[in-house]
């Protein structure tokens, strides 16, 4: 994985990074299968897109044989943390606050999720990550 901030990925390079986070390198046909899973794409244009992000430093290409195989340059916390704090920045202004208040008002949270916000609630005052 390459180290540095993450270029900020499309929604559609998110659905291909988001593929390979979870299943780890690979070729295009796959990721041209697990989107065909949910949405019809072709393969032509699943490969474009696997080449542009590599040009842009999103995913990294081996070429094993005929293959190549991609990967993701940045790691999934990587590329959330860009984005979240490019979303928070433009949408409640920089305010976590503005945010946390936001998605627990309009969300219906489980206990279990109520505890583990409280827990790190408490290891952020204490110092802790």
């Amino acid at each position: 994985m390459k180290k540095g901030n993450p270029p900020i990925p499309t929604e559609a390079e998110l659905e291909i990074l988001r593929i390979l986070w979870e299943n780890g390198r690979a070729t295009v046909k796959f990721v041209n299968d697990r989107i065909n899973e949910r949405r019809e794409t072709g393969y032509t244009t699943t490969l474009k897109l696997m080449q542009i992000m590599a040009e842009k430093g999103i995913l990294m290409r081996d070429t094993e044989g005929k293959s190549h195989i991609y990967s993701p340059a940045f790691e999934e916390k990587e590329t959330q943390k860009i984005l979240l704090n490019k979303f928070l920045d433009a949408a409640f202004g920089g305010s976590a606050m503005k945010l946390a208040m936001q998605l627990l008002g309009n969300r219906k949270t489980s206990s279990k999720e109520l505890e583990q916000i409280k827990e790190l609630i408490n290891k952020i005052e204490r110092g802790e990550k």
